[in-house]
């Protein structure tokens, strides 16, 4: 099978379960911008060279994966999604990201005094990218519940936390750095 399946050429796509919407769709847009995010998150993993950092990224980057599958189900399939075995974002999901900000913030001496402008090292100045990224899919996540469809609350904190965790690692890696 061909990845050129031609069935977009008419200005749909397809949801899970083969259900077709417009590109325009608030959904299509939502899960559209967590994949770029997951691609930002990628390039930050590259240009980072701590291992541990390297594995906290991936592993959220599996975890986006499951996000932007929610996402791109429509709600009468949700049945139907977690029979298939597909998984759901949890408030665990979105409390792991909280602790990782409490252990940077606790843990780590990491140093600013303010707003910090990106670009000291590659690796930071990709996760301020990652940050920006998260900032947008968590606004069009938004933008599909005022517009009337399901995004678990779930989905909409572990955005929010993740954009925060993004810049406190930038910070981190500053620090580390010797740069902040």
């Amino acid at each position: 099978m061909s990845i050129a399946t031609k069935t977009g050429d008419d200005g749909t796509t397809g949801l899970m379960f083969n259900r077709r919407v417009p590109k325009t769709d608030a959904r299509v847009a939502a899960y559209g911008a967590c994949d770029e995010l997951n691609v930002a998150l990628g390039l930050a993993r590259a240009w980072n060279e701590d291992p541990g950092l390297a594995s906290e990224i991936l592993g959220i980057q599996n975890e986006l994966v499951i996000l932007m599958g929610e996402l791109a189900c429509a709600a009468e399939d949700h049945a139907r999604y977690a029979e298939k075995g597909f998984q759901f974002v949890t408030p665990q999901m979105v409390d792991r990201l909280t602790a990782l900000i409490d252990d940077l913030e606790k843990g780590k001496n990491i140093s600013f005094k303010h707003w910090a402008t990106p670009g000291a090292t590659q690796g930071s100045a990709m996760l301020d990218g990652a940050r920006v990224a998260c900032r947008r899919a968590e606004r069009a996540v938004w933008e599909l519940r005022e517009r009337g469809f399901p995004a678990s609350d779930s989905i909409a904190r572990y955005l929010n936390r993740l954009s925060d965790l993004c810049w406190l690692w930038a910070r981190w890696v500053e620090t580390v750095a010797g740069v902040a």
